[in-house]
């Protein structure tokens, strides 16, 4: 059974929350994960936005007002002068008027960043209209001695075999901004890491690879995550791929714009190119290739402004349906992906991951750290382990899966 929906702006779903076998992840439980990130994250994350730029008296006044709401306040819906006042009219219109905490977690989350760049200015124009408020974080991440680091690593990598690499590769794409879990190349040592493989509750690698053998003439959708150190290696990965004969094509989808902090947008990618060829030995040579490959459309970015709706993927317009569709995988990075892919339900642990994925047009595989409560597709060996550990094994991003729907 799915949610019932209807539709707004032509072309996106509203949810409307109902009983559908698990309940919907809330914000109102205090100490609970949801309930942090309302209570702390977002209130911490404007005082660095604040402290971040210059901004004038308008926007240190709305970043005030926007606190004091999450705080003390009602949800408030956006100013009937904004551009897309009647798409979150209908998506919060059950939501309006009560408190942050009582909205679904997913809607509030995604709201909240909404809200975070009206504060701003985002939208508006004047001075810092288009102005990216977390572009600083995301520049001293890519400038950081971290990256230098495991783009040098790629120089070892180069060399190992072709199996090896590729796994490798995976890993580095799936550990994100904990790559050096992902490989470490040098004499005498493996190119991946025991620890990652330790620390993934699921792992359908082998099946993915089995999607996507070398000389296939397949499309391959990357719907990415988050910018700098971790866009990097999803990259270098889409290297992999298109090099080695594993894709033909790679479109990379990424956000429209800025979204949760770090979330890619097309600036982000172009930065992160720049940041490959700009580099020595075998980082170099990738983003030269990278580049090429962007120029002659065997590596296409794209967006939409789906990606920042507070919808599930089971409620994606048709035209992001058909590409997805026509891709022989499309891979999801990261929590939030994964969060709207199965839904953002405290969902028994077991439920499989392709009964929660059948709606998806086509193969898909999800590469995500663990950062929320959500999670589908284990065994249950594996979770039994999982919770005799005592380990906050669900938010603390120590642990990652590969899950894949054929």
């Amino acid at each position: 059974m799915t949610e019932k929906t209807s539709r707004a702006s032509g072309d996106e779903g509203v949810p409307h929350v109902g009983p559908v076998g698990a309940p919907v992840v809330l914000g109102n439980e205090p100490g609970s994960f949801a309930w942090s990130v309302l209570a702390k994250r977002h209130p911490a994350l404007i005082q660095q936005v604040r402290d971040a730029f210059p901004y004038g008296l308008q926007q240190h006044e709305a970043l005030d007002a926007l606190l004091d709401e999450i705080g003390n306040g009602v949800v408030q819906p956006l100013a009937p002068a904004d551009h897309d006042h009647e798409r979150w009219a209908a998506w919060g219109q059950e939501h309006f008027g009560s408190s942050w905490y009582d909205a679904p977690f997913l809607w509030a989350e995604s709201y909240f960043y909404r809200r975070l760049l009206s504060a701003v200015g985002y939208f508006d124009g004047g001075l810092w209209q288009g102005v990216d408020p977390f572009a600083p974080f995301k520049q001293a991440e890519l400038r950081g001695d971290a990256v230098d680091e495991e783009l040098q690593a790629l120089d070892a990598l180069a060399s190992a075999p072709a199996e090896e690499r590729a796994t490798a590769l995976l890993y580095a794409s799936l550990w994100g901004n904990r790559a050096d879990l992902g490989f470490r190349v040098s004499a005498g040592e493996p190119a991946v890491d025991d620890a990652a493989v330790s620390a993934l509750v699921a792992d359908d690698s082998a099946t993915l690879w089995e999607l996507l053998p070398a000389g296939r003439s397949a499309a391959v959708a990357v719907v990415a995550d988050n910018a700098g150190r971790e866009l990097i290696p999803d990259l270098v990965l889409i290297d992999h791929l298109l090099e080695r004969g594993h894709a033909e094509r790679v479109v990379l989808h990424v956000k429209p714009y800025p979204y949760y902090v770090s979330d890619a947008m097309t600036a982000d990618v172009v930065d992160c190119l720049r940041r490959l060829t700009e580099a020595p030995g075998e980082a170099g040579r990738i983003g030269g290739r990278l580049w090429k490959a962007m120029a002659a459309g065997s590596l296409e970015a794209r967006t939409h402004p789906f990606f920042c709706a507070p919808l599930p993927y089971e409620e994606m317009p048709e035209d992001l349906r058909k590409g997805f569709a026509d891709a022989a995988l499309t891979i999801l990075k990261g929590d939030l992906n994964y969060r709207r892919l199965v839904g953002d339900r405290l969902w028994h642990p077991t439920v499989p991951f392709a009964e929660r994925t059948a709606y998806f047009p086509g193969p898909v595989a999800a590469l995500r750290t663990l950062k929320s409560d959500v999670i589908v597709g284990l065994e249950q060996g594996t979770l039994d382990a999982l919770e005799r550990s005592g380990a906050v094994w669900r938010t603390s991003g120590t642990h990652a899966l590969i899950q894949l729907r054929p």
